[in-house]
């Protein structure tokens, strides 16, 4: 074989080798591009599904790149912004905010990837009209899955409105402490005055135990107008503080004036001396004259003396009460405020059950007088007890609050609200008939039950138990006997179960509930009614305890929590289309509220369970009828 046979053969074997590896290389690079089609396909999915949970959340989420760019948000996002998600997918914070907002966040995602932790913080978040919300975020790193750091995740919570509140809360401390730093001076400054006076006066005893040769020292220094007055009517003794009270100097009043001119009037000074050589003494609040004209009012002690020739000489000592008499002033006005608040609930800021006893004798009378209709509405919150045991004490008076509010805005602006005690509330409306009260008390209850009391974490709707009287139609003698009367109509209303407005008319007994007697006695028959009374409102404690103690299951269970209310709604409903009686009525609902009461012994890990349970765990489910029915059986 010829030497160009030979490279020509190994040209085409080289040709189909190359041929070969390039088949192969096509290949491998369709199967490359197929893995990464599914792969697009899945990140694609994954990125839709990740979408989906973002828009879910009702806080503010997104994710961004190593350079902070918005990869993903979501639409809690975008609304605070002001933006569509497209608008904001793909750009940084330079392109959205203005730097020096855009450049804190920058900072703060830097820190995060270089730390490698999450961060919380509060920061300001502007929308493209520059109107600000405050968010708390929590920022936190996003691994690859080789470990490496590819960028940040955000969730915010929108938190201007306590924002709001703490900067109020910031603006009262420093009024308030404005306000003690003042009072301290004022109260420091009192207690330097007042320590000075008493050493001033300690000062002047001191001297006066000195003798006779003190005399002018004394005269000189005590804080008092001092002065004597002859026969003649000339002054003859003027001391220091005579001429700081009245104005007048030692050389413009010995010998040369009057008394009659530093008096109001002439008659004043004639009566002056009139009466202390009548009586041997003048004590009396009394008006002077300044020299500038103004009135100085004193305390004015004069007393008639006999010269050594025997001729009457008078001695006068005047105190400035002007300060203490405004002081006076101030302090009975002071009361007067005092007496008002007194007679405020200070939790609920309506009128208490010491302002029931002045407003509903006063009422009554007028009533009575003018012979004008006076009703009473009664209002009681049915099972309070068991809101504070649930959700607390701090829970429950926020809820008083809101009722006491709510209430306030549907009665008349002249109908004279009290919270008589605890969760009892007293309605006095002039005016109103037996028909107009109860039509009154009626709306009242439908509106109530159909508002939800509470805050974001607990929301509940209350039961009312409501009485009302009338005058003339429900007689009394006192105004009190209403409210002795209305009281014992809602104790009849709770008796039937509670939630209804009760009148005398549902008793079936129009006459007066209430018989007082001027000549009130202590009887067998009394003493009996307050021991059923006590017992009553006993067992209703118990009640409540154990509708409280169901109430805990929606805590533990919230499916539970829901289906007993639903129970309730539709078994209330069934009753109402068979005509049942109210009292068989209000067993059923009191029935179906407790008839899972029994889970309360249920493990949570089973109630919680959401695979299917097991023989051994449904044996044990099982068991919780007779659990309520043990925990009801002593009741």
């Amino acid at each position: 074989m010829s030497d160009d046979t030979n490279l020509n053969h190994k040209a085409e074997e080289r040709l189909g080798d190359e041929i070969k590896f390039l088949q192969i290389r096509i290949t491998e690079l369709e199967k490359t591009e197929s893995r990464h089609k599914v792969s697009d396909e899945l990140l694609r999915k994954t990125e839709l599904q990740q979408k989906a949970i973002l828009n879910n959340i009702p806080d503010i989420a997104w994710l961004k790149d190593r350079e902070s760019r918005f990869i993903v948000v979501n639409e809690a996002f975008a609304r605070s912004c002001g933006l569509r998600p497209e608008e904001l997918v793909g750009k940084a914070d330079l392109d959205i905010w203005p730097r020096e907002l855009a450049e804190r966040y920058r900072a703060d995602d830097k820190e995060v990837m270089e730390s490698g932790k999450r961060k919380c913080v509060e920061e300001p978040l502007a929308d493209k009209e520059n109107k600000v919300l405050w968010i708390e975020t929590i920022k936190t790193p996003i691994y690859s899955d080789k470990g490496e750091i590819i960028g940040t995740t955000g969730i915010a919570r929108d938190i201007t409105e306590r924002k709001k509140y703490e900067e109020k809360l910031r603006e009262a401390r420093a009024e308030l402490e404005i306000r003690v730093k003042v009072r301290t001076a004022d109260l420091s400054r009192t207690n330097e005055e007042l320590r000075r006076e008493i050493e001033e006066h300690r000062r002047v005893e001191k001297d006066l135990k000195k003798g006779e040769e003190r005399y002018k020292m004394l005269i000189e220094y005590l804080p008092l107008l001092v002065a004597v007055i002859d026969e003649s009517g000339k002054f003859i003794v003027w001391s220091k503080y005579s001429e700081k009270l009245l104005g007048y100097t030692k050389e413009e009043v010995i010998g040369k004036i009057s008394q009659v001119e530093v008096h109001e009037s002439k008659e004043d000074a004639e009566n002056v001396l009139r009466s202390a050589v009548k009586e041997g003494i003048y004590d009396d609040e009394i008006k002077l004259r300044h020299k500038d004209g103004k009135i100085v009012l004193v305390h004015l002690v004069v007393v008639p003396f006999k010269d050594k020739d025997g001729f009457p000489i008078f001695y006068g000592f005047a105190e400035d009460i002007s300060k203490r008499k405004q002081a006076e002033n101030e302090l009975l006005k002071s009361n007067k405020r005092l007496k008002q608040l007194v007679l405020m609930d200070e939790q609920t800021r309506l009128y208490n059950h010491r302002y029931l006893g002045e407003v509903i004798e006063a009422e009554y009378q007028r009533a009575k007088r003018y012979a004008h209709p006076l009703a009473v509405i009664m209002l009681d919150i049915d099972y309070f007890k068991s809101i504070n045991d649930v959700y607390g004490h701090q829970f429950g008076d926020l809820v008083i609050k809101q009722f006491a509010r709510q209430l306030k805005k549907m009665v008349r602006r002249y109908d004279v609200v009290i919270r008589f005690g605890g969760e009892e509330f007293i309605i006095i409306s002039p005016g109103l008939d037996r028909v107009q009260v109860l039509v009154l008390a009626q709306r009242l209850l439908e509106m109530l039950n159909l508002y939800n009391f509470g805050d974001k974490k607990h929301v509940i709707k209350l039961k009312l138990s409501i009485a009302v009287v009338s005058y003339p139609q429900d007689r009394a003698i006192r105004g009190i006997g209403l409210i002795n009367s209305v009281d014992q109509i809602l104790n009849k209303a709770k008796e039937s179960g509670g939630n209804r407005v009760y009148s005398s008319l549902e008793l079936g007994n129009t006459k007066q509930l209430l018989q007082e007697n001027k000549h009130k006695q202590v009887d067998v028959h009394l003493l009996k009614g307050k021991i059923e009374k006590l017992t009553k409102r006993a067992n209703q404690g118990l009640v409540e305890a154990i509708f409280a103690f169901a109430k805990t299951i929606e805590l533990k269970d919230h499916y539970t929590g829901e289906h007993v209310e639903n129970t309730v709604r539709y078994t209330t409903g069934i009753c109402e289309k068979l005509g049942l009686p109210k009292e068989e009525v209000e067993l059923i609902k009191q029935a179906a509220v407790l008839h899972d009461l029994g889970k309360i012994g249920i493990s949570e890990k089973i109630l919680l369970k959401r695979a299917k349970l097991t023989k051994k765990e449904f044996t044990e489910i099982k068991k919780h009828p007779q659990i309520g029915a043990d925990i009801l059986r002593p009741i």
